[in-house]
């Protein structure tokens, strides 16, 4: 058995970009757009995952876009996606500074969480060993649910 990736439906493609690839720096790997089905796939992959993507199409994140407007509710009850940082202080300063909210702060030097355009939940977690516990970041209170 091998992982592949996680879909993940979409309402807008500009924001769910903006989000994962601006802000969280994944690659785009492939994009596909099916008239028939009226739906786009966009697969996306983490940087230091992205060749392995390419040549084995894992692991990747799948964008699903279905044309025809949804709701798409309880994203809560997905869970979460995780990934690993380099930098979880400066990770979440940069999307702080991007309007993305913090629903969880890395008080722990750690662990973070914040949510995607669609309200699904992303785990950041730190490389390596945990940051030595800094403000701003011990004294923020969660915000929301993650």
């Amino acid at each position: 058995m091998q992982y592949l990736h996680t879909m993940l439906r979409i309402r807008d493609v500009d924001a769910s970009l903006h989000f994962f690839r601006d802000l969280l720096g994944m690659v785009e790997i492939s994009r596909k757009d099916s008239e028939k089905g009226r739906f786009t796939l966009i697969f996306l992959a983490a940087p230091q995952d992205a060749e392995r993507a390419r040549e084995m199409q894992a692991p990747m994140l799948e964008l699903t876009h279905n044309w025809d407007p949804e709701d798409y509710e309880g994203g809560r009850n997905f869970g979460h996606l995780a990934y690993r940082v380099e930098d979880i202080y400066a990770t979440c300063q940069h999307l702080m500074d991007n309007g993305v909210t913090l629903n969880r702060p890395p008080r722990d030097g750690h662990m973070a969480f914040v949510k995607s355009p669609d309200g699904i939940s992303l785990e950041l977690l730190q490389a390596g060993e945990p940051l030595a516990p800094q403000e701003p970041w011990v004294s923020m209170a969660n915000t929301g649910s993650w």
